[in-house]
Parts: structure tokens; sequence; C-alpha cells
């Protein structure tokens, strides 16, 4: 897979070229040390609040694995992700400037002895976006290692190249072909929403953290509704690149009186794609 440092001048048109051709590109040194101290600190605390939200029982019922959702509801930290200038980039070089944010997740990934990892669906083989239209790119995912990468700590596996494709590849073929990414904490995985892959087996004694943040042209549906989810005001409060991303220029009229307003103060903007 090809690796690529943000630093160069025409690593945006390299990367969609990997994009095109493998599925995906590791980009170098996006995220500072002092941003991923702060990052691991407010992981954990995220994940703390989600437990006394939503509870153990249902959590547990999930069948998840350390998956944190909507982290911008429980900390205003988790909106720098969305202004870092590479992020911006790839989204823009992809799925336009236009794109929102499907989904924002977190993970602290637990460690478990060997041949006691539990079977859920994030270390099973499978697409983020699993419509495949004809070679449109619709979604993208950008990747955070928040600690290192590695064999031993489940780093991701990619099946490169599978994806955009109309046929389902087999269990095995993905087996024999992905490969584990190892990466230093701050890298960056960017990979086609369709592309085969699966969290590795995390047996490394530690919790392995790391962020997925997907987005998708500004007419599919998110995940989450975030504009509703954390309200006009804290939406309103971001820069309006993120208001964009959060889907405030997406919204869907409810009444007439919203539907018959000028172009400048409608709950959507013209030419969205």
């Amino acid at each position: 897979m090809i690796i690529l440092d943000p630093k160069k001048l025409n690593w945006v048109d390299l990367l969609k070229e990997a994009i095109q051709f493998q599925g995906a590109a590791l980009i170098k040194n996006v995220l500072s040390v002092e941003l991923l101290d702060e990052c691991r600190k407010k992981l954990y605390e995220v994940q703390q609040n989600i437990l006394l939200e939503v509870g153990l029982e249902r959590l547990q019922r999930a069948g998840e694995l350390g998956v944190l959702r909507l982290m911008l509801k429980h900390s205003d930290f988790f909106f720098k992700l969305l202004e870092i200038p590479e992020v911006l980039a790839v989204v823009d070089a992809t799925v336009s400037p236009s794109a929102t944010l499907h989904l924002q997740n977190g993970f602290i990934l637990p460690s478990f002895s060997e041949g006691n990892v539990p079977s859920v669906f994030q270390n099973k083989f499978h697409m983020d976006f699993p419509r495949v239209m004809n070679g449109y790119l619709a979604s993208i995912n950008t990747f955070f290692a928040i600690d290192d990468f590695t064999i031993n700590n489940g780093g991701t596996l990619i099946a490169l190249a599978t994806h955009q494709c109309d046929t389902v590849p087999s269990k095995e073929y993905l087996e024999m072909t992905s490969k584990s990414i190892e990466c230093p904490a701050g890298s960056m995985l960017v990979f086609d929403s369709t592309l085969w892959h699966a969290a590795g087996f995390n047996v490394s004694g530690k919790d392995r953290l790391a962020i997925n943040q997907q987005f998708t042209r500004s007419f599919f549906k998110q995940q989450i509704d975030y504009v509703r989810a954390l309200g006009s005001e804290v939406v309103q409060a971001q820069l309006p690149r993120t208001q964009q991303l959060l889907g405030w220029y997406t919204r869907v009229v409810t009444s007439l009186d919203e539907y018959y307003q000028p172009a400048d103060k409608r709950l959507y903007r013209a030419g969205q794609g």
C-alpha cells in the first residue's frame, strides 16, 4: 500500500490514484503528539459518559467491542478532527466539498488472550458503504491510528483492490490476501468505503485506540442526524465548513414556512452533490 507524506505538494493527486486503483492509502504524520495525548484522554472520558447514558446491558446487546458513537455530544474536542486540513483535502478530492459526515466513531479495542477474541461484526470482513454503483465514489473513510497499529494489537486488516466490486469476495480469499496495517500513531488510513476490511485481533495486553470518520456525498442519509442530535446552537457555533459536514445545509424542510424562504435562508443549499 502506498504511504504518502502530506508535506509533499502532490500527495493529494497520488492519493486519488491510490484510491482509484488500490482502494486505500496511508498518510503519515497527520496528528501531532499533543493532539494524540489529548485524544486518548477524551476517548476514555467519552466511553464513561456513554456507559452512563446507555447502560452496560444495552451496549453489550449491540455486540460491539469498544465502539464510541456520537462523541461530539460528549466532548467538543472531537470537532477538532473535522477541521484538520488533511482530512478536508481528502474529502474535497474524493466526495466533494459539499460532503457530509456519515459517522465519527471512536474505538477502544480491548485486548483478549489468544483464542478468546469474541467474534463480532467489527472483526469480520465487511464494507462500510455496502453499495456499489458502477464505480461511483460515494463514500470515503479517514481512519486515525491514535495508538501504534501492529499485528499484535489488532491493526486493521484490509484487502487491497477489493473496492467497487459487484462480486462479494469469498472469506478464504479475503483472509489470504488481506494485510494488517502497521503504522505509527498519528497516521491516517484513507480508503474507499466499499473496500473490504476488518478489525484485527487485539492480543497485546492493552487497549488499542482509533477513530474512524466516514464522509459521504451530501444526498446520502447520515448514520446519525448530527444537527438534531447536537442541536442548532451547538452546530451554529462551529466553523462554516464544519456546519456543512454536520449536515446543516442538507436539512429537510418540515413545513411550508420553511419551504417558502429566500435562498439564503433555506435549510439546504442548491447544488449539493
